[in-house]
């Protein structure tokens, strides 16, 4: 792909599923341009991002042909059996679990998966670690701090101009800037969604006894309140509240913060210890009315932010990632114009309806937990006992949460494109 340009491909941001694809799509012969006003060596600071992903045992197979999976292992914990239980009030986690649960166990699916946990729990420092060693070795032209300030695009190229004054030129931009994408409003990509007037509370936190790589998810009348699992005895605790009372967590002293924490957690596990700083996230759905325009892509949060119910937003990203990257390489081999309004509507087909399906899913789920009305509260109980005591639905479950489902790209099903 010789010619005017500069790159192939200008991706903006340098998040982790926009230096996912990066890595993708260089590793795959493209000359790529990687943006962002971010150097890795902050974003790899303990206060830059106190949050642990799920990440699903399909995306983690990505990560292998990547060549991240080395460096991710010692510190991925295996989340073997996922627990779900419908609350009533604030403490639900010390009492035994009631009859209306749903339980997860990665043995029901294990011929299916060689044996695989549903997930493995990754803080999102050392993923960005291990992108960040990854992509600085890779041949990437990085920017890294840089700033777009503009977009261009033509019926022939994307033209990217930095904050410095160098003007970038590709075939194609990709925005995976997150929710505030310039990329997608330069392209007048509008965006669908509403706020939920609640944010949710991350802290980690030492255990008084191991916990058996078990996930738990309480869903109280304020919304979810999640244990997840982390290696070295430690867990990520992930709890909604109402954004005012978020708010007051987050500058609230360590005292009082343990002594919340107490309150939620009563004998849970012998009681957890808080480790490191807390951090507080805004919680609202947010989705792009179309995946591509002209030289034009969205990936991750530039596309669709969720609600962080089911730990599947940075899947999903890395799920548009790995089909964005195959359906470019291919288009590249074949000798098109990987830029084409073609080439890009073939990925936006292959991803729209997953993400939209999974989005509308989340944002229901939500709803459907986040209250403490009786007739609601009595039919999601029976629903659960329902699903618990069905067992190829349990595990139709087991394979959704897992990403093994659908037309997978190439990466997700642990082969190079």
């Amino acid at each position: 792909m010789s010619g005017p340009h500069t790159h192939d491909i200008i991706i903006a941001g340098a998040g982790m599923a926009g230096a996912t694809f990066a890595l993708a799509v260089a590793q795959g012969g493209l000359r790529v341009a990687l943006i962002d006003p971010q150097p890795f060596p902050i974003q790899l600071a303990p206060t830059f991002d106190g949050r642990a992903t799920a990440i699903a045992w399909s995306t983690f197979r990505m990560l292998d042909v990547l060549g991240l999976g080395d460096r991710l292992r010692p510190h991925a914990c295996r989340m073997d059996h996922i627990l779900v239980t419908d609350g009533r009030r604030p403490g639900a986690a010390s009492r035994p679990a009631s009859p209306a649960c749903l339980r997860f166990d990665a043995d029901e699916i294990g011929d299916a998966n060689g044996g695989e946990p549903l997930g493995y729990l990754v803080e999102n420092r050392q993923i960005r670690a291990a992108l960040a060693e990854a992509v600085t070795g890779s041949g990437i032209d990085l920017h890294t701090p840089g700033s777009v300030v503009a977009v261009e695009t033509t019926a022939s190229a994307a033209r990217v101009t930095l904050a410095e004054g160098a003007v970038l030129s590709a075939p194609v931009v990709i925005g995976a800037e997150g929710r505030s994408s310039l990329v997608r409003k330069t392209a007048g990509i509008e965006t669908v969604g509403w706020g939920y007037g609640q944010s949710g509370v991350v802290a980690t936190v030492r255990l008084g006894r191991d916990h058996g790589n078990v996930a738990h998810e309480y869903f109280l009348p304020s919304g979810p309140f999640a244990i997840l699992p982390l290696t070295d005895q430690r867990a990520s605790l992930v709890w909604t509240e109402t954004t005012r009372a978020a708010e007051a967590l987050r500058t609230a002293s360590d005292e009082a913060f343990q002594a919340h924490l107490s309150r939620r957690f009563g004998e849970f596990l012998d009681g957890a210890t808080p480790e490191g700083p807390r951090f507080v996230y805004p919680l609202k759905l947010e989705l792009a009315t179309r995946l591509t325009a002209t030289r034009t892509a969205l990936i991750g949060d530039a596309a669709h932010g969720v609600h962080p119910v089911a730990g599947q937003g940075l899947n999903m990203g890395l799920k548009d990632a790995a089909a964005l990257a195959q359906v470019l390489i291919e288009a590249m081999r074949l000798g098109e114009d990987i830029g084409s309004d073609i080439v890009l509507d073939r990925y936006a087909r292959w991803r729209r309806f997953d993400t939209q399906a999974l989005a509308a899913g989340f944002d229901a789920f939500v709803r459907l937990f986040s209250n403490d009305l009786v007739p609601v509260r009595l039919a999601r109980d029976f629903g659960m006992a329902a699903v618990n005591r069905i067992g190829p639905l349990r595990r139709a479950f087991m394979r959704e949460a897992g990403g093994a489902t659908g037309d997978l790209p190439s990466l997700l099903r642990g082969e190079p494109v």
